[in-house]
């Protein structure tokens, strides 16, 4: 798949140069309008966007450390493709991030964090009714963030911030897949009602629960379609290179 046509060729403003590439590449990476597999030449990319390669290298580490770019000898970065194995590995990775991130926050959270928990969870029912299952998505993941703000514990909400930047191309289509959003959004209010309870211990349980229906669902038939480009594009002898328009 090309993506040359989705790339803009305008030069991006020079303010906070790094920072602003760095996001720019981001959203085109998690948007899928830069494809897994896709190689960046440094040459063509830094041109396109009317920067130097110093500050591109710069930018390609960074996105490297979060896990969205690959550095691949003689080939330089290639956007990064997760198997499926890789990514149940990383909704394992998510489930003990998450539990502890709530161990730590049952105890920690006031009257404003919970109102907050509580108008997010309200939103999903309603959501859920209406099936509106991209505004559903967008909801559980901002309850799930906030959880993990509120351990309090910066290293591991980093740690989880990157880890769902680099699941997040496929998160989507693994939460479709799950189905019932009605059920999904009453497991949240499970949740929810074991921290209004104060039992972290239960709270957990719960949240691991929840997050291993996803897991189990990506084992079965149904989640090919999920990876089928992947392995489509694995088959190829060479990854398609990113270039500039003209």
């Amino acid at each position: 798949m090309s993506t040359t046509d989705a790339t803009p060729d305008a030069p991006l403003e020079n303010r906070t140069l790094r920072e602003q590439v760095i996001d720019h590449l981001r959203e085109e990476i998690l948007s899928s309008r830069l494809a897994p597999g896709t190689e960046l030449g440094e040459a063509a990319l830094a041109r396109s966007l009317g920067i130097s390669r110093g500050p591109l290298r710069e930018a390609l580490g960074q996105l490297a450390a979060e896990g969205l770019v690959t550095m691949v000898p003689r080939r330089g970065a290639v956007v990064t493709r997760l198997t499926r194995r890789e990514f149940i590995d990383a909704y394992q990775v998510r489930e003990a991030l998450e539990s502890l991130a709530l161990r730590l926050a049952v105890p920690r959270l006031g009257t404003a964090e919970k109102a907050e928990l509580h108008r997010r969870c309200e939103q999903m029912e309603r959501e859920a009714q209406a099936g509106n299952t991209t505004r559903f998505f967008e909801i559980n993941r901002e309850f799930h963030r906030l959880l993990v703000h509120a351990s309090g514990n910066r290293k591991l909400e980093a740690v989880h911030a990157q880890l769902i930047a680099q699941m997040g191309r496929l998160m989507n289509k693994s939460a479709e897949l799950r189905g019932g959003l009605e059920q999904s959004a009453a497991e949240h209010r499970a949740i929810l009602d074991a921290i209004d309870a104060g039992d972290p211990a239960l709270a957990a349980r719960l949240l691991e629960e929840h997050i291993e229906v996803p897991q189990r669902v990506l084992k079965l038939p149904a989640a090919d379609t999920i990876f089928e480009d992947e392995e489509e594009d694995s088959e190829q002898p060479q990854a398609e290179e990113w270039r500039a328009n003209g």
